[in-house]
């Protein structure tokens, strides 16, 4: 849902795009200012992510208000005057709405708004953990991970094409990895739910590897793995 505020000294061109606002499925006008000081204020203290910004007003220009908002949030120019619009978009202006605005034209805005803040959310960070690998302290991508195994008192990390073997206990690595990702299927054994090709009686089958699977583990990792009804159960 996109937040956005309206912003014009005429209360007759707010009306207006309040009642298309109210046609935008994806779009929550929150405020609407006749005052562009009262709506800086507003922006300070709320997050907004689009404006609809007149140009022509007495307290503080559209223009000078895009200046210090346009960083904020993204900004759709609303006036009655064409000759503005070159430097609406010098400011980066998503859109630029002639007066009278009709719907067609508001909505089409909208989706440019739109298709803008999607394209500028930053991605999602992959999730790593570090482990210590002898001396040294190494990143490993949990998308990687095939399954982890305990060793004496060490712990071997499997991924498809390398193993990382690490001083610590599979506890104190289980308490890492993420729940409804990871699972424990026996006492020496830690699964990549996502990774499981096959489960067998007694057995689990992630790419190569032949992982033993406890009885008292196997009704657990069944109930679990019903969310990937591409697995092959046995």
């Amino acid at each position: 849902m996109i937040k956005a505020i309206a912003i014009d000294d005429e209360p007759v061109a707010l009306d207006i795009i309040k009642s298309h606002a109210e046609k935008v499925p994806f779009l929550q006008l929150e405020a609407s200012f006749i005052s562009a000081t009262k709506a800086l204020n507003y922006i300070k203290a709320n997050t907004v992510d689009l404006i609809f910004l007149d140009i022509s007003m007495p307290d503080v220009s559209g223009l000078a208000f895009a200046e210090m908002a346009r960083h904020t949030a993204q900004i759709i120019f609303t006036t009655a005057y064409a000759e503005h619009a070159l430097k609406g978009f010098e400011l980066e202006a998503t859109d630029y709405l002639l007066k009278p605005i009709n719907f067609d034209r508001f909505f089409k805005a909208c989706r440019l708004a739109e298709g803008r803040r999607t394209c500028n959310k930053p991605e999602e960070a992959e999730k790593t953990i570090f482990v210590k690998d002898g001396y040294n302290w190494v990143q490993i991508k949990l998308s990687e991970i095939l399954f982890v195994q305990a060793q004496d008192n060490y712990v071997s990390i499997c991924e498809k094409n390398k193993s990382t073997l690490t001083r610590m206990t599979l506890n104190d690595l289980e308490e890492k990895l993420p729940k409804g990702e990871f699972l424990r299927v026996h006492k020496s054994y830690i699964i990549a739910i996502a990774r499981v090709q096959k489960i067998k009686k007694d057995q689990i089958i992630i790419e190569q590897f032949k992982i033993p699977l406890s009885r008292s583990f196997r009704a657990v990792l069944l109930e679990v793995c019903t969310k990937y009804p591409s697995l092959n159960n046995s």
